[in-house]
């Protein structure tokens, strides 16, 4: 048996993420629709200010708390209040201590899988924040190596090749971004294993682009063990 290289992402990957930053966006949403927004403005200005802040601040819970304290300020313009920015800020505060629920099947092919291959963790974001829900996981015994980085591009995937001596034949990344896992690493020759997850958020969408490494796409993360 050939032993791979596996670099495998984090969030709506191993454990629910975005799920629980859509429920507090539709909450949201409901707090600024009174203003006299339809539900689609504001969502469209919320995606605008995420895509401007997350250039400047990066990804996770803090930035994006911003990003919805600047939206409010906004669309409320004078009629903002200040206990409303209180109750938002509160809850941003209780998404960032939220437990990671791990998908199903994730321990099980993890542990599969680290008896078989050399399976490295890649997940971008700030690095506390990153690092703590790792830590709260429980998953990283079955990593070799973690690594979070501010941004998942060609750039850094090169990087990472280069840092561990991974032969590209025999690397994969596993995720379920098209913008952040599949794209890049196929880019620069890696193969990739696409795990669609109904919940990834909408600034990771995009069309799924070839490259000279393999493409499999699967159902869910414990499928992975009838490939590797």
């Amino acid at each position: 048996m050939r032993r791979n290289t596996l670099l495998i992402d984090a969030d709506d990957t191993l454990w629910e993420n975005n799920v629980f930053f859509e429920k507090l966006i539709e909450d949201f949403i409901s707090i600024v629709e009174p203003y006299g927004y339809a539900r689609a403005y504001i969502r469209h200005i919320l995606n605008e200010t995420e895509r401007k802040n997350i250039r400047q601040y990066g990804y996770g819970v803090r930035s994006f708390g911003r990003s919805l304290e600047e939206t409010y300020i906004k669309l409320a313009d004078q009629m903002a209040k200040r206990e409303t920015l209180a109750r938002i800020h509160g809850r941003v505060i209780d998404l960032e201590r939220t437990p990671p629920k791990i998908l199903d099947g994730v321990p099980e092919t993890l542990a599969y899988l680290t008896e078989r291959h050399r399976l490295i963790l890649f997940t971008k974001g700030e690095p506390a924040e990153q690092a703590a829900k790792v830590e709260r996981s429980g998953l990283q015994g079955f990593f070799e190596f973690i690594e979070i980085v501010p941004e998942k591009d060609p750039e850094t995937y090169g990087g990472l090749v280069h840092k561990h001596k991974i032969v590209k034949t025999h690397g994969w990344m596993i995720g379920n971004s098209p913008r952040s896992d599949i794209n890049p690493a196929m880019k620069i020759g890696l193969n990739a294993v696409y795990i669609p997850h109904q919940h990834t958020w909408t600034l990771e969408h995009e069309p799924v682009v070839a490259g000279s490494g393999k493409l499999v796409i699967l159902p869910a993360f414990r499928e992975l063990r009838g490939h590797f």
